[in-house]
């Protein structure tokens, strides 16, 4: 059973490309018929090489127990910021997206490919909070060097699974991308 983390670009590097073709004569000088414009943007902080794609390998778990507790604790995961500047950004925000389970909002549903059913994977801070899809989490405020975002993952039974007792033991994954943001 696993569940999969990767980055994504955060304030990408924008270059436009305008190619224009013209017809000129032999004897006419020839006309500009390229430009380049871009944006160079400065991030507060590096990713960790590695932290880009980070597997998590989630706790094996029974149907039973989740019959009784509805969810497993968390299984703890960092990513971590190196070289932070907090002249150029004081907080960072982390965004994730996936494939959402249309049972549990907020939660990753399994990716295709799994034989388990009847479950979907939250992730939270630390302290329990859920960081939904696609909700944007609470600034963090960094510190100038190294920061760590320290959150986890855990399985989630469905109601309805679990009231009927329908959970269906198997592998699984399931994928989430998370995009850092310097507000």
């Amino acid at each position: 059973m696993g569940l999969e983390i990767k980055a994504s670009c955060w304030k990408p590097v924008v270059v436009t490309l305008l190619m224009g073709a013209s017809l000129l004569s032999a004897s006419a000088p020839a006309a500009p018929n390229m430009s380049f414009r871009g944006a160079l943007v400065a991030q507060a902080c590096t990713l960790r090489p590695g932290d880009d794609d980070i597997p998590l390998q989630l706790w094996d778990t029974s149907s039973q127990y989740l019959y009784l507790n509805t969810r497993t604790i968390g299984k703890p995961f960092e990513i971590h910021l190196e070289g932070c500047d907090i002249s150029i950004g004081s907080d960072v925000t982390i965004t994730l997206s996936g494939n959402a389970s249309a049972v549990l909002p907020g939660l990753l549903a399994l990716g295709g490919g799994s034989t388990a059913a009847g479950v979907a994977i939250g992730i939270e801070t630390p302290a329990g909070n859920l960081l939904p899809l696609n909700v944007t989490s609470d600034r963090q405020a960094l510190t100038s060097g190294a920061n760590v975002i320290a959150l986890q993952a855990f399985i989630k039974g469905e109601p309805l699974a679990i009231a009927n007792q329908a959970i269906i033991a198997g592998a699984f994954t399931a994928t989430s991308t998370f995009t850092l943001d310097y507000p």
